[in-house]
């Protein structure tokens, strides 16, 4: 127990030194993303390949969103985040990639604006520039880091951390039996959530839809940072 002890204390003496690298993540984001003007995320799967439908509406998306004047913010990898990026790029607009070093699959894509490539160590700082500078967030099919994703967003509009934004689900197929259980179970059987919750996000399927939901929203709402 002793060598135990020990060892943990030498571990815990690192942690303050810890602060000033996690400091500087922040410092060197904000600085870069306050000067990029409204911006909209685009989450998804870094394994959804070229050919995948979503892909391609992946990049219809962006693009049009670009066109409308909102630069593109992506995880910076590859699939559904390259290709919102590509979207980006072919709208004319500023094209955002927030890249982490993983194990494995994630390596920053080619159309990430080489002034707009932001490398982070932790996923934590990560996230909160996600939310800062997303005036919405849209939610492409992807795995556990999408719809960790998802609900970080969702759960800051419930709690009122940040303003209402749009959250937009791409493909009812996909997300059908994901809310078919929050409405059944969360909602219905347990009551964890309220009526009003199911209106915090939006699901669609195609590009047209949700450049809509978004530029609908934005018809009465202001245009700032989260927080």
């Amino acid at each position: 127990m002793e060598n135990i002890r020990k060892d943990w204390n030498d571990i815990k003496s690192n942690d303050s030194w810890s602060i000033f690298k996690i400091m500087s993540e922040f410092v060197e984001a904000y600085d870069r993303m306050s000067k990029i003007g409204p911006c909209v995320s685009i989450f998804g799967s870094a394994r959804t390949k070229e050919e995948n439908p979503y892909y391609k509406l992946s990049v219809d998306l962006a693009q049009r969103l670009a066109e409308k004047g909102f630069g593109i913010i992506s995880g910076g990898g590859p699939g559904i985040m390259e290709a919102a990026n590509k979207g980006a790029q072919k709208g004319k607009g500023p094209s955002v990639g927030l890249n982490i070093d993983l194990p494995f699959e994630q390596h920053h894509n080619p159309y990430i604006d080489q002034q707009h490539n932001l490398e982070f160590d932790y996923f934590f700082v990560r996230k909160v520039i996600f939310v800062r500078y997303s005036q919405a967030f849209v939610i492409m099919p992807g795995g556990f880091g999408t719809l960790d994703e998802f609900f970080e967003a969702l759960t800051l509009i419930q709690t009122n951390k940040i303003a209402k934004r749009p959250i937009v689900l791409v493909g009812r197929k996909y997300w059908g039996g994901l809310i078919t259980w929050i409405e059944e179970v969360m909602l219905g059987e347990e009551q964890n959530i309220s009526d009003k919750d199911l209106s915090l996000f939006k699901i669609v399927d195609t590009a047209d839809e949700a450049v809509a939901y978004i530029e609908d929203f934005f018809s009465s709402n202001i245009l700032s940072p989260n927080f």
